[in-house]
């Protein structure tokens, strides 16, 4: 097995009881499926893939309609850089420290060790219940109807949109490396877009575009109008950490990564610094040819409406398509890591019929962790009221994403607490992950302050998205209680662990019950 010299070198203390996270070794952990096929530059574009997508091209609209103002908008897109760097950091430490695919299920697991199985299973209702590319799907089917000039029903979108999941989750099923492949270049095209737009928002700003006789209107007196309502910050900062969302992607696959720990500690600051930069610079250029009232009222198609306004109405469909396009990579690479994280959940034994949902029939890919990722995208995607869908999905997928991402830090200082002399191959400096703590503490509380009139940024009322986000981790604890407690006493068995493993080497943990 291919590891990194760091991580051989304090081998034994690897193996000590603290840092064993779940049920499984680092080595039964990466048996089986693909092997390490992933480099430096799949692992990047892995990163980069997945940040750019469908918020940078989407999400500045219903930013710049929260906040009220361009300044507030720009300073909220640098906060979210900042927290996602902190963010970032903090992964880079536990990931190094275990280099195992999971991302945050492997983390919580390391430091919240009692009750057995709580951290697990509560990550996994999260992970399997709100883990969908429901957002992508759809802001591909609306580029791709502005890009055809047709006014098509809800339902033909909708159909657009159950198209891409099923053929992302196809692809990645029947021809892993062909989706790995196709990963790149999508994420390459996304990069050669942005740059594209950014150095068309220096030409407009530089007076080279008449449609845009002013392009420093946007610039002057850039705070009037902001916001004073700590909801609706938090709900544009959710919207604003969603389209940085990503950095964390090559952790839930670190056991198909050649050397992980090296390769990490490169290509997370990596992806995440080429995104930030091409961020600033685009919603830069968003402004320069729009005022923030015509940015807030593009839609989920402001990329679209701006190259729409500085070159006309043949390059506003022509963008829609790469758009599209955009929105498609980000579906792959979402579907990509969330299958593995599928994948390692059933491995633990947590999820019911365990064997079938670890498999990797027909091609080595987690193909039933594919379709676990499958099921739930085509429920949301069918069942969401379209006009809301966008902008309710992200919140609710934000909100209990940002409760686990606080238990992670708190797991890091008391990770540090307990075992001070570990082998960490990267140490975040302690105020970076405190400041990080801070960012995901506002986002759990803001959203329960009432906005103006009492309306957040949807139809629907303005606590429901951090309710049904509350209400999926309990779900979690609910879960966790009835298998673990309720159905042993009152079947009057044990729940007993043993190991299996499948044809092409997957081990995975099962429970037999015995009767007492």
């Amino acid at each position: 097995m291919v590891v990194d010299h760091v991580y051989s070198k304090h081998k034994k203390s690897f193996s000590t009881p603290w840092v064993q996270p779940g049920e499984l070794t680092l080595e039964e952990s990466a048996n089986g499926g693909l092997g390490r096929h992933l480099g430096l530059f799949s692992t990047t574009f892995l990163i980069v893939g997945r940040i750019i997508g469908t918020g940078i091209f989407s999400t500045p609209s219903s930013i710049t309609a929260g906040v009220g103002s361009v300044g507030a908008a720009l300073m909220l897109w640098v906060l979210g850089l900042v927290l996602s760097y902190c963010g970032l950091m903090v992964w880079l430490e536990f990931g190094c420290m275990y280099p195992r695919s999971g991302g945050e299920k492997v983390y919580l697991e390391a430091v919240y060790r009692r009750p057995r199985f709580l951290a697990t299973v509560v990550f996994a209702v999260q992970a399997i219940l709100l883990g969908f590319t429901a957002s992508g799907c759809i802001v591909f089917a609306s580029n791709i109807v502005v890009a055809s000039g047709r006014n098509p029903g809800e339902w033909e979108e909708r159909g657009i949109a159950i198209a891409v999941i099923v053929f992302v989750t196809c692809v990645h099923t029947f021809t892993p490396k062909a989706g790995v492949w196709l990963m790149n270049v999508i994420g390459s095209i996304k990069v050669i877009i942005l740059l594209f737009i950014v150095i068309t928002g220096w030409v407009v700003l530089g007076g080279g575009v008449k449609s845009v006789p002013d392009p420093h209107a946007s610039f002057r007196n850039s705070f009037a109008g902001s916001a004073s309502s700590g909801n609706l910050y938090a709900s544009a900062l959710f919207k604003v950490l969603n389209s940085y969302a990503g950095w964390s992607n090559a952790a839930y696959v670190l056991n198909e990564v050649k050397r992980p720990v090296h390769t990490l500690k490169i290509a997370g600051p990596l992806g995440l610094g080429i995104c930030s930069v091409l961020y600033l610079l685009a919603n830069v250029a968003y402004f320069s040819a729009a005022t923030p009232k015509e940015i807030a009222g593009s839609g989920i198609t402001v990329a679209s409406y701006f190259v729409g306004k500085v070159y006309g109405s043949t390059a506003k469909r022509v963008l829609s398509v790469f758009v599209a396009l955009s929105a498609l990579g980000n579906v792959l690479t979402i579907t990509f890591a969330q299958s593995r994280v599928n994948q390692e959940l059933a491995k633990e034994g947590v999820i019911p019929f365990g064997r079938f949902w670890a498999g990797t029939w027909p091609a080595g890919a987690p193909s039933a962790g594919l379709l676990l990722h499958f099921i739930p995208s085509f429920i949301v995607i069918v069942a969401i009221p379209f006009g809301d869908a966008f902008n309710f999905i992200v919140d609710v997928e934000g909100y209990p994403s940002s409760v686990l991402s606080a238990f992670v830090v708190v797991g890091l200082f008391i990770l540090r607490w307990q075992f001070p002399d570990a082998p960490r191959p990267f140490k975040v400096w302690w105020p970076v992950a405190g400041f990080f703590l801070a960012g995901q503490l506002f986002l759990i509380v803001a959203p329960f302050l009432r906005p103006p009139n009492g309306k957040g940024d949807t139809s629907l009322p303005y606590w429901l998205y951090p309710i049904i986000g509350i209400v999926v981790l309990v779900s979690g604890v609910v879960y966790w209680f009835v298998w673990r407690k309720v159905l042993p006493k009152v079947g009057k068995y044990e729940l007993v662990e043993r190991k299996e493993r499948l044809d092409d080497g997957t081990v995975f943990a099962t429970f037999d019950k015995v009767k007492l």
